[in-house]
């Protein structure tokens, strides 16, 4: 009887984190992303600007926490985050910072679904029969190239790259270690934009983020994407399972 008044209890503060997420989240939508914008970051860039200059090391602070918690909660506004990150500190330093906090927060986002649901998801796949148990196997037979494909496939959405590994037993080193490296090309591209900023300001323009979709970007970007999928398409070849 114990047992039984117990469980609940138990099983429902499992969800509280991926629940607490969803609930921030939806705030943030309604409340931040008015602010969470490049119109924000130009408007303010002056007393950022000096800001920065009289506080380096805590504005860095700063601005890697909001970005850690941009992404763990899925705020909007990670695109013109990433762009402040140029903006005010270079593209060596912000693509530095940029991707750091990217990770953590994607991290921060991975556990809390993989304890609310991650577990128990990913062992009803691993005793499930037919199709779904072959999908999983190939997944699990190829995970850094799938972990690395969703990261540099610019149609995968962020936030469905932080979530569906957590869903599919995705040890957390690798995914970490996917994340940090595959997220550095197209962070590197929008940092770069970043920095960029102060003569787009100074012509009254706005960024194109679109740049990361030019020839000359997503080509190489593509490209190594391919790389990932290298061992995917060999193991098909090969008659091997996989996806």
């Amino acid at each position: 009887m114990s047992d039984m008044t117990q469980t609940p209890p138990s099983s429902i503060r499992r969800y509280l984190p991926i629940i607490a997420i969803a609930v921030i989240a939806t705030i943030g939508a309604f409340t931040l992303k008015d602010y969470l914008s490049f119109e924000t970051l130009r408007d303010n860039r002056e007393a950022l600007l000096a800001f920065r200059d009289s506080n380096f090391i805590l504005t860095l602070a700063v601005f890697g926490l909001a970005y850690v918690a941009i992404v763990a909660f899925s705020f909007p506004g990670a695109s013109a985050a990433t762009l402040t990150g140029g903006f005010l500190f270079g593209t060596a330093t912000g693509s530095l910072i940029n991707v750091t906090a990217a990770t953590i927060g994607a991290t921060a986002i991975f556990l809390a679904a993989r304890w609310g649901l991650g577990d128990r998801l990913g062992a009803r796949l691993e005793n499930s029969d037919g199709a779904v148990k072959q999908i999983k196997d190939g997944i699990d037979e190829n995970q850094w190239s799938m972990l690395f494909l969703i990261r540099l496939v610019p149609a995968v959405p962020f936030f469905l790259a932080n979530l569906i590994p957590s869903f599919l037993e995705v040890p957390l080193h690798r995914y970490v270690i996917s994340t940090f490296l595959g997220i550095i090309p197209g962070t590197v591209v929008y940092t770069s934009v970043g920095a960029g900023l102060g003569e787009v300001f100074a012509r009254g323009e706005t960024p194109d983020l679109g740049i990361i979709f030019e020839p000359h970007i997503i080509g190489p970007i593509l490209g190594l994407a391919a790389l990932s999928a290298m061992p995917i398409v060999i193991k098909a070849l090969r008659g091997k399972k996989g996806l």
